[in-house]
């Protein structure tokens, strides 16, 4: 079972995942994303803290919400990046591809 909540401030969304991540539950996180940057969201804090899987599907909605902001000059940035998760970016290169933070305080700085 996933869940994924969004809150917003002046700064940023956060969106905060609960659960894994796959083939099953990543249209539910894409639906959010997609809401966000089809709002032009400015800046996108992904929390993955308590993501304790991700599959190939889950980095495909993620590099997707990328692209979006990418076309208007916002920002998706990572957060809480557990072991498990932060192995599938690094095995992909896609560490070097997203801005990726320890929690989402350290990201909030970064606006």
């Amino acid at each position: 079972m996933l869940a994924v909540e969004v809150t917003r401030d002046q700064t940023c969304s956060i969106v905060q995942i609960d659960g894994e991540v796959d083939l099953y539950s990543s249209p539910e996180l894409r639906t959010k994303l997609m809401e966000l940057t089809g709002a032009k969201e400015k800046a996108i804090i992904v929390d993955l803290l308590n993501v304790k899987y991700m599959d190939s599907s889950g980095v495909a909605t993620l590099v997707e919400a990328l692209q979006q902001v990418g076309k208007y000059k916002g920002r998706l940035m990572l957060a809480n990046l557990r072991d498990a998760v932060k192995d599938v970016f690094e095995l992909s290169r896609l560490d070097k591809v997203f801005d990726i933070y320890s929690d989402v305080k350290a990201a909030k700085k970064e606006l």
